[in-house]
């Protein structure tokens, strides 16, 4: 038999998936085949011996010819990456050959328009962003714009930065920290930078124990207490005075969860912050010489400034936060 890869062949239909490894639907083309009863059950075709081999060298050709692609003409194969990645990423999450194959041409996309196979990424980080722990940290960004502040922020540490922004890029993300030795991965918004990339340097802090108890409930009765957690960091002063964060394990669940990849606590997962304060800035550290009346009114700023930055601040917030700025300016 001559079968016919089109997904709507009205003689597949159903069992198309049976026969075509399902992250390759979308494939026009035709194989030779042995005779097989396309008019039976989905069980009885996912037993027969003849489609799982077909379904197998499917997956082999289509992999072999993305490999002979990226080795023959590499600059071609880079300018096609952003409309094949999703379904090579779809393909080495449910296929564990295929993953096998494209480990080899899976690329990085850094946000400076450089691409990178897994290996050549390791090499490239692993001097830099190798943490005390001997891991070798990605950072990445899912959304350019949105995240741009904290992507110069990890420039402006020589860190560097991809891009993974698939629909299922948190899911390739877990695949990956387990198939590769010694690689984890942080977006570049999950904490502080220098958490994300933990050192065996400490930066000490400007505040004491007891002034940082004396300004806590101040910034916590400016904030929701169940979605965000108020915490003290000791952070270079030229970073910014209040960073809103959150973890990358919760969000990345989140993800998963919206995606259909299961929740293992059932149930949505609530919205839930890092509110960092910058224990050396020097905003934070003046506030302990100034009244309460102040330090409200500037934690207030401090703390819409950051929701800001995270695209956080909305309606009446946003409103009030303008007309504050406003007055601030004519003092």
């Amino acid at each position: 038999n001559k079968i016919s890869l089109y997904s709507n062949q009205v003689f597949i239909t159903d069992n198309v998936e049976n026969i075509v490894p399902e992250f390759l639907t979308l494939l026009h083309g035709v194989i030779d085949s042995p005779d097989i009863p396309l008019n039976v059950s989905r069980s009885y075709l996912q037993e027969d011996a003849a489609v799982k081999k077909i379904s197998s060298h499917i997956t082999k050709k289509v992999a072999d010819k993305l490999n002979s692609m990226f080795k023959n003409d590499r600059e071609d194969f880079e300018k096609k990456w952003e409309d094949i990645k999703v379904f090579i990423e779809f393909g080495m999450l449910t296929d564990e050959k295929f993953y096998e194959k494209a480990a080899k041409f899976y690329l990085f996309k850094s946000v400076d328009g450089n691409y990178y196979t897994i290996e050549e990424y390791k090499e490239k980080i692993k001097g830099n962003q190798t943490d005390k722990n001997d891991k070798m940290v990605v950072l990445y960004a899912q959304d350019e714009k949105e995240q741009y502040s904290f992507i110069q922020t990890a420039k402006d540490r020589s860190y560097d930065v991809v891009v993974l922004d698939t629909p299922i890029a948190s899911h390739l993300i877990s695949k990956l920290e387990q198939k590769v030795d010694k690689f984890s991965f942080a977006r570049v918004d999950a904490d502080t930078i220098d958490k994300l990339i933990q050192k065996d340097e400490e930066i000490p802090s400007k505040l004491s124990d007891e002034e940082k108890e004396k300004l806590k409930p101040i910034i916590e009765g400016s904030v929701e207490k169940e979605k965000f957690q108020v915490q003290f960091e000791s952070m270079s002063e030229n970073d910014r005075p209040i960073i809103i964060t959150q973890s990358e394990f919760m969000r990345r669940m989140k993800e998963q969860q919206a995606t259909g990849g299961g929740n293992m606590f059932g149930g949505a997962m609530p919205e839930m912050y890092n509110m960092v304060v910058n224990a050396n800035h020097p905003l934070i550290t003046k506030l302990t010489d100034e009244d309460e009346a102040k330090q409200k009114e500037t934690v207030g700023q401090l703390i819409d400034l950051a929701l800001l930055s995270q695209n956080m601040l909305k309606g009446e917030a946003m409103s009030k936060f303008i007309q504050r700025s406003v007055d601030l300016m004519k003092s």
